[in-house]
Protein backbone atom coordinates (compact mmCIF):
# COMPACT_ATOMS: atom_id res chain seq x y z
CA UNK A 1 0.00 0.00 0.00
CA UNK A 2 1.61 3.43 -1.01
CA UNK A 3 1.05 6.22 0.87
CA UNK A 4 -1.78 7.96 -1.29
CA UNK A 5 -3.91 4.64 -0.44
CA UNK A 6 -3.46 5.23 3.25
CA UNK A 7 -4.04 8.53 3.15
CA UNK A 8 -6.99 7.29 1.09
CA UNK A 9 -8.06 4.93 3.39
CA UNK A 10 -7.34 7.12 6.62
CA UNK A 11 -10.10 9.84 5.29
CA UNK A 12 -12.60 7.13 4.34
CA UNK A 13 -12.32 5.63 7.91
CA UNK A 14 -12.41 9.21 9.41
CA UNK A 15 -15.27 10.47 7.82
CA UNK A 16 -17.22 7.02 8.40
CA UNK A 17 -20.49 6.75 9.75
CA UNK A 18 -21.01 2.80 10.04
CA UNK A 19 -20.57 1.72 13.93
CA UNK A 20 -17.08 -0.48 12.70
CA UNK A 21 -15.61 2.36 10.76
CA UNK A 22 -15.53 4.90 13.44
CA UNK A 23 -14.28 2.25 15.72
CA UNK A 24 -11.59 1.12 13.18
CA UNK A 25 -10.49 4.72 13.08
CA UNK A 26 -10.61 4.73 17.01
CA UNK A 27 -7.97 1.65 16.73
CA UNK A 28 -5.47 3.62 14.58
CA UNK A 29 -5.47 6.64 16.54
CA UNK A 30 -4.73 5.09 19.61
CA UNK A 31 -1.98 2.31 17.81
CA UNK A 32 -0.72 5.75 16.47
CA UNK A 33 -0.69 7.57 19.95
CA UNK A 34 1.20 4.43 21.61
CA UNK A 35 0.65 6.03 25.00
CA UNK A 36 2.18 3.59 27.32
CA UNK A 37 1.10 4.07 30.75
CA UNK A 38 4.22 3.24 32.99
CA UNK A 39 4.08 4.23 36.68
CA UNK A 40 5.80 7.43 37.71
CA UNK A 41 8.55 5.94 39.31
CA UNK A 42 9.32 3.47 35.99
CA UNK A 43 8.71 6.93 34.06
CA UNK A 44 11.31 8.53 35.39
CA UNK A 45 13.91 6.31 35.34
CA UNK A 46 13.39 5.95 31.91
CA UNK A 47 13.93 9.69 31.37
CA UNK A 48 16.92 9.34 33.67
CA UNK A 49 18.34 7.02 31.95
CA UNK A 50 17.55 8.69 28.30
CA UNK A 51 19.39 11.91 29.28
CA UNK A 52 21.91 10.33 30.91
CA UNK A 53 22.71 8.39 27.74
CA UNK A 54 22.08 11.13 25.22
CA UNK A 55 24.53 13.47 27.09
CA UNK A 56 27.24 10.91 27.68
CA UNK A 57 26.65 10.29 23.69
CA UNK A 58 27.03 14.00 22.78
CA UNK A 59 30.07 14.31 24.98
CA UNK A 60 32.06 11.58 23.28
CA UNK A 61 31.27 13.15 20.07
CA UNK A 62 31.71 16.81 20.68
CA UNK A 63 35.05 15.66 22.61
CA UNK A 64 36.76 12.81 19.75
CA UNK A 65 34.60 14.15 16.87
CA UNK A 66 33.34 17.49 16.34
CA UNK A 67 35.80 20.06 18.58
CA UNK A 68 39.06 18.17 16.77
CA UNK A 69 37.11 18.23 13.34
CA UNK A 70 36.52 22.16 14.14
CA UNK A 71 40.06 22.55 14.76
CA UNK A 72 41.28 21.09 11.81
CA UNK A 73 39.17 23.98 9.59
CA UNK A 74 40.71 26.75 12.14
CA UNK A 75 44.89 28.14 11.16
CA UNK A 76 44.83 28.52 14.96
CA UNK A 77 42.16 27.49 17.87
CA UNK A 78 43.80 28.15 21.58
CA UNK A 79 42.41 26.13 24.56
CA UNK A 80 39.28 24.94 25.92
CA UNK A 81 37.47 25.45 22.94
CA UNK A 82 33.53 24.43 23.92
CA UNK A 83 31.14 23.87 20.72
CA UNK A 84 27.62 22.71 21.25
CA UNK A 85 25.38 21.31 18.97
CA UNK A 86 27.60 19.99 16.15
CA UNK A 87 30.26 21.58 14.01
CA UNK A 88 29.87 25.30 12.40
CA UNK A 89 29.24 25.51 8.82
CA UNK A 90 31.94 26.88 7.05
CA UNK A 91 32.01 27.94 3.11
CA UNK A 92 34.47 29.64 1.07
CA UNK A 93 38.63 30.33 1.86
CA UNK A 94 38.27 30.99 5.30
CA UNK A 95 41.26 31.89 7.06
CA UNK A 96 39.85 31.39 10.85
CA UNK A 97 41.93 31.86 14.16
CA UNK A 98 40.36 31.35 17.95
CA UNK A 99 41.78 32.27 20.92
CA UNK A 100 41.23 30.87 24.21
CA UNK A 101 37.70 29.70 26.12
CA UNK A 102 35.53 30.39 23.13
CA UNK A 103 32.09 28.90 22.88
CA UNK A 104 30.61 28.31 19.98
CA UNK A 105 27.12 26.92 18.74
CA UNK A 106 27.27 24.62 16.00
CA UNK A 107 24.99 25.93 14.07
CA UNK A 108 26.59 28.63 13.19
CA UNK A 109 27.92 29.82 9.72
CA UNK A 110 30.78 31.53 8.60
CA UNK A 111 31.49 32.58 4.80
CA UNK A 112 33.69 34.80 2.79
CA UNK A 113 33.23 36.75 -0.11
CA UNK A 114 34.52 35.47 -3.65
CA UNK A 115 35.78 38.67 -4.42
CA UNK A 116 38.23 38.68 -1.03
CA UNK A 117 41.75 38.08 -1.64
CA UNK A 118 42.39 36.29 2.13
CA UNK A 119 39.43 37.11 4.09
CA UNK A 120 39.94 36.44 7.74
CA UNK A 121 37.84 36.05 10.89
CA UNK A 122 39.94 36.77 14.13
CA UNK A 123 38.12 35.69 17.36
CA UNK A 124 39.53 36.61 20.20
CA UNK A 125 39.24 34.93 24.20
CA UNK A 126 36.51 34.20 25.87
CA UNK A 127 34.19 34.77 23.36
CA UNK A 128 30.33 33.57 22.90
CA UNK A 129 28.98 32.98 19.84
CA UNK A 130 25.16 31.74 20.05
CA UNK A 131 22.67 29.68 17.75
CA UNK A 132 22.28 29.65 14.38
CA UNK A 133 24.57 32.73 14.02
CA UNK A 134 25.61 33.80 10.62
CA UNK A 135 29.05 35.71 9.95
CA UNK A 136 29.45 36.61 6.61
CA UNK A 137 33.24 37.83 6.11
CA UNK A 138 33.87 40.53 2.97
CA UNK A 139 37.73 41.35 3.86
CA UNK A 140 37.90 40.79 7.66
CA UNK A 141 35.78 40.49 10.85
CA UNK A 142 37.77 41.39 14.16
CA UNK A 143 36.20 39.85 17.55
CA UNK A 144 37.99 40.81 20.41
CA UNK A 145 38.35 39.70 23.57
CA UNK A 146 34.89 38.98 25.54
CA UNK A 147 32.57 39.66 23.14
CA UNK A 148 29.26 37.73 23.04
CA UNK A 149 26.69 37.58 20.31
CA UNK A 150 23.27 35.90 20.78
CA UNK A 151 21.55 33.39 18.99
CA UNK A 152 20.59 34.46 15.45
CA UNK A 153 22.58 37.52 15.00
CA UNK A 154 24.11 38.63 11.73
CA UNK A 155 27.39 40.19 10.50
CA UNK A 156 26.91 40.70 7.37
CA UNK A 157 30.66 41.83 5.47
CA UNK A 158 29.23 41.39 2.43
CA UNK A 159 25.64 40.97 1.14
CA UNK A 160 26.27 38.63 -2.10
CA UNK A 161 24.33 39.82 -4.50
CA UNK A 162 24.75 43.22 -6.49
CA UNK A 163 22.17 45.93 -6.05
CA UNK A 164 21.04 45.31 -10.21
CA UNK A 165 18.08 43.46 -10.47
CA UNK A 166 19.44 41.49 -13.98
CA UNK A 167 22.53 41.34 -12.63
CA UNK A 168 21.30 39.80 -9.56
CA UNK A 169 19.15 37.05 -11.52
CA UNK A 170 22.43 36.19 -13.62
CA UNK A 171 24.22 35.27 -10.04
CA UNK A 172 26.55 37.38 -10.62
CA UNK A 173 28.43 38.68 -7.04
CA UNK A 174 28.00 41.69 -5.53
CA UNK A 175 29.68 44.95 -5.86
CA UNK A 176 33.20 46.04 -4.24
CA UNK A 177 31.79 48.52 -2.56
CA UNK A 178 29.24 46.61 -0.69
CA UNK A 179 32.12 44.57 0.84
CA UNK A 180 33.71 46.22 4.23
CA UNK A 181 35.23 45.03 7.29
CA UNK A 182 33.48 44.83 10.62
CA UNK A 183 35.04 45.10 13.62
CA UNK A 184 33.46 43.75 17.39
CA UNK A 185 35.31 45.67 20.17
CA UNK A 186 36.39 43.78 23.37
CA UNK A 187 33.63 43.06 25.92
CA UNK A 188 30.68 44.49 23.64
CA UNK A 189 27.53 42.61 23.41
CA UNK A 190 25.02 42.00 20.41
CA UNK A 191 21.30 40.79 21.63
CA UNK A 192 19.43 38.28 19.77
CA UNK A 193 18.36 38.86 15.85
CA UNK A 194 20.95 41.97 15.97
CA UNK A 195 22.12 43.26 12.12
CA UNK A 196 25.76 44.09 11.55
CA UNK A 197 26.34 46.07 8.26
CA UNK A 198 29.91 46.05 6.11
CA UNK A 199 31.94 49.06 7.53
CA UNK A 200 30.66 48.98 11.13
CA UNK A 201 32.86 49.04 14.39
CA UNK A 202 31.30 48.21 17.39
CA UNK A 203 32.71 49.92 20.29
CA UNK A 204 34.24 48.62 23.87
CA UNK A 205 31.78 47.54 26.03
CA UNK A 206 28.99 48.65 23.54
CA UNK A 207 25.79 46.89 24.23
CA UNK A 208 23.55 46.67 21.00
CA UNK A 209 19.72 46.01 21.73
CA UNK A 210 17.88 42.59 20.06
CA UNK A 211 16.63 43.03 17.13
CA UNK A 212 18.94 46.47 16.31
CA UNK A 213 20.41 46.96 12.46
CA UNK A 214 23.94 48.41 12.60
CA UNK A 215 24.98 50.44 9.64
CA UNK A 216 27.17 52.42 11.25
CA UNK A 217 30.00 53.11 13.93
CA UNK A 218 28.98 52.53 17.60
CA UNK A 219 30.90 54.12 20.26
CA UNK A 220 31.99 52.42 23.01
CA UNK A 221 30.28 52.14 26.55
CA UNK A 222 26.61 52.58 24.97
CA UNK A 223 23.60 51.02 24.45
CA UNK A 224 22.15 51.08 20.81
CA UNK A 225 18.97 50.38 19.55
CA UNK A 226 16.77 50.47 16.66
CA UNK A 227 16.55 50.34 13.06
CA UNK A 228 19.36 51.67 12.05
CA UNK A 229 20.90 51.53 15.81
CA UNK A 230 21.28 54.66 17.81
CA UNK A 231 22.78 55.55 20.94
CA UNK A 232 19.69 55.57 23.81
CA UNK A 233 22.00 55.25 26.57
CA UNK A 234 25.20 55.70 28.48
CA UNK A 235 26.92 52.65 30.05
CA UNK A 236 29.28 53.38 33.37
CA UNK A 237 32.70 52.36 33.03
CA UNK A 238 33.41 51.69 36.56
CA UNK A 239 30.48 49.24 36.43
CA UNK A 240 31.46 47.80 33.25
CA UNK A 241 34.96 47.27 34.52
CA UNK A 242 33.59 45.66 37.87
CA UNK A 243 30.92 43.30 36.47
CA UNK A 244 33.14 42.11 32.93
CA UNK A 245 36.22 40.75 34.68
CA UNK A 246 36.80 37.07 34.00
CA UNK A 247 35.85 34.25 32.29
CA UNK A 248 31.69 33.54 31.65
Amino acid sequence: MNVLDANQLKQKLKTSQSPLGKKLFSLVKAVRVCDIRYPMVLNRLVYTSYVGFRNGFNFILRVLVETPAFRGRCQRSGKALYLYGGVPFVSGPLAITLGDHCRISGQTTFSASAHTVNPSLSIGSNVGIGWQTTIAVGTKVIIEDNVRIAGKANLFGYSGHPMDARRRAKGEPDDISQIGDIVLKRDCWLGTSCIVKSGVTIGQGAVIASGSVVTEDIPQFVVAAGVPAKVIKYISQETHCEQGSGHA
